[in-house]
């Protein structure tokens, strides 16, 4: 795991590319502009590992005292780099080819033809990466800038160490980019810290993880990291996931390829609904954030489905069929338990009784599904400023699905399901954009990757960890942390029974079963307080007259004049 001081530099330094980068976009759309600068960052990242492995060759090369031509030859042997996990790179497209014709005026096209190369010769790329490079109608002065700022990049060293550093200046990029688009670019991307805590309440430690909406990925990156934060290894998991968008399933293909993450994500971008490219899947974990509220989903055209086993969703809104195709997904009770879902989904569908969505929702809850609701705060996405809210569904509610098992609930959670109120949490980044904390390295738990208990996300994960019953940390102490025990906090989480749920007519709103939130008494006795604020109130007044009067005064002048 990368230290801090390096994160720090790492991140420092991508906003000064990123900075560098869009002053030159001028008029080009972000949109456009995000395949041009991710896809150069990807070119650059493979060129630079070759050159690397190149050099680690010509070394074991010459200790066998092979030099000259028969040296040349072995040096462009594609066997030597494919073997240690290199992307093959030809002659036409290494970075220092392109970086000589930089100034040419037709740098679009040879950037386009390297691509070509590219897929050429190494078929797991073939149509994933960004092409059209000509077509975009950049201008070649600006192409020839960008080439040499990208140039700048060093992503030598160790492949290891080149790979976290592009990984992070990617998903940097990322963001950028999706917040340059806003509301469009939520459809690529999902902020940081839902994604963390999907994956931390999940701890999606071993199996098949599956995302059927991975927009450019970054789901199985996260879940990657923590499997490695955790003394795993990357072959400790199996990604599958989908895309309809083909240029966002493209950026998916380089994040991924980038971070060194193998993942099966369909043979080409398709409609998770109409196309289904993992019929057969049964997965250990489903983490996703779909489009919800969506009208348009072909609705019509799969009443009867195999996969609505708890009713036909409405043709006008696709929720309930994103929500009940993670549930034909999820593996069923094993000996190990069975799978998990966590996913983000609209406030509407904790309530929402229309188009037959009450009665698809409250079957879900009598089969005991439904683990965890969590309302989060408004202004965390791109593209959207109202809340929403993550959904936590689970085949085995017995512990047996939890790696470190529930020692301190060992009868399980049957017919309870906990909610979570955390709308007052995070803190907002900009005007119009709010994070919750538990993400940076400075938040989170010195070598071990994990949130902070006073953080948001440690808040939330903590919570839902205590009401499982599982171990607690080897990291936690008592007297700084408090004991590790679920115990209701009013205002914030609170668990309830099925039939409590029933109750209310089957909504999931958490701010019904959490109660309100305890305020601190001030101890100031109510017959002394009532009179002082009183007076404080007429003071109030009084002063706002005066300014009425003032403000009218100079309206008259005003007037006058």
């Amino acid at each position: 795991m990368a230290n801090t001081d390096e994160v720090s530099s790492d991140l420092s330094y991508a906003d000064s590319l990123w900075k560098a980068a869009d002053a030159l976009r001028g008029q080009v759309d972000a949109a456009e502009y995000k395949h041009v600068v991710l896809g150069l960052l990807f070119l650059k990242y493979i060129s630079d590992s070759f050159d690397s492995r190149r050099e680690e060759l010509r070394t074991e090369l010459e200790k066998d005292s092979i030099r000259g031509e028969q040296l040349e030859r072995l040096l462009e042997s594609r066997d030597e780099y494919t073997a240690e996990r290199v992307f093959w790179v030809p002659p036409e497209a290494r970075w220092q080819n392109l970086q000589n014709q930089a100034a040419r005026p037709e740098i679009a096209t040879l950037i386009d033809d390297a691509i070509l190369a590219v897929e050429r010769d190494n078929p797991d790329l073939k149509g994933k990466l960004p092409r059209d490079y000509a077509r975009r109608s950049i201008e070649p002065i600006k192409l020839k800038r960008l080439i040499e700022l990208v140039a700048d990049i060093g992503f030598k060293g160790s492949r290891e160490k080149a790979r976290d550093m592009l990984g992070r200046v990617y998903e940097y990029f990322l963001g950028k980019f999706a917040a340059a688009e806003g509301k469009l670019g939520g459809e690529f991307y999902t902020p940081r810290s839902v994604v963390r805590v999907l994956v931390e309440m999940l701890e999606p430690y071993q199996g098949r993880i599956y995302d059927p909406a991975c927009g450019s990925g970054g789901m199985f990156v996260q879940s990657e990291k923590f499997v490695e934060a955790h003394g795993g290894q990357r072959t400790d998991v199996s990604i599958f996931g989908q895309e309809s968008n083909p240029t966002t399933w493209r950026l998916a293909h380089m994040n991924l390829a980038i971070h060194g993450i193998e993942a099966r994500l369909g043979e080409q971008p398709a409609d998770t609904f109409l196309r289904d490219q993992h019929p057969d899947l049964k997965a250990d974990f489903v983490l996703a954030n779909p489009p919800f509220n969506v009208s348009d989903w072909s609705g019509q055209l799969l009443r009867g489905d195999k996969r609505w086993v708890y009713g036909d969703p409405p043709v006008g809104n696709a929720n309930y069929a994103w929500i009940q195709h993670f549930i034909h997904h999820l593996a069923p009770p094993n000996g190990r338990g069975g799978g998990m879902a966590g996913f983000v989904m609209a406030n509407g569908s904790l309530s929402s009784n229309t188009s037959g969505e009450g009665e698809i929702r409250r079957k879900i809850i009598e089969a005991d599904l439904v683990d965890c609701i969590v309302a989060l705060p408004a202004q965390l996405f791109f593209t959207t400023g109202i809340p929403v809210c993550l959904w936590f569904l689970t085949r085995d509610k017995s512990g047996r699905n939890i790696r470190r098992g529930t020692p301190n609930r060992p009868g399980g959670r049957s017919g309870e399901t906990l909610f979570i109120d955390a709308r007052r949490l995070g803190t907002m980044q900009t005007r119009v954009l709010r994070v919750l904390t538990g993400v940076e390295q400075a938040e989170c738990v010195p070598g071990t990757g994990d949130p902070l208990p006073e953080s948001d996300i440690g808040r939330i994960v903590y919570a839902y960890r205590q009401w499982r019953g599982e171990h607690a940390p080897e990291w936690w102490n008592k007297a700084e942390c408090g004991a590790w025990a679920f115990a209701p906090t009013p205002g914030f989480a609170n668990p309830a029974t099925i039939g409590e749920i029933a109750k209310h007519g089957h909504v999931l709103t958490p701010g019904r079963y959490v109660g309100a939130e305890e305020q601190e008494d001030d101890l100031e006795p109510f017959s002394e307080k009532y009179p002082r604020l009183v007076a404080a109130l007429e003071d109030h007044l009084v002063q706002g007259e005066r300014l009425t009067g003032i403000v009218r005064k100079r309206l008259r002048g005003l007037y006058d004049e």
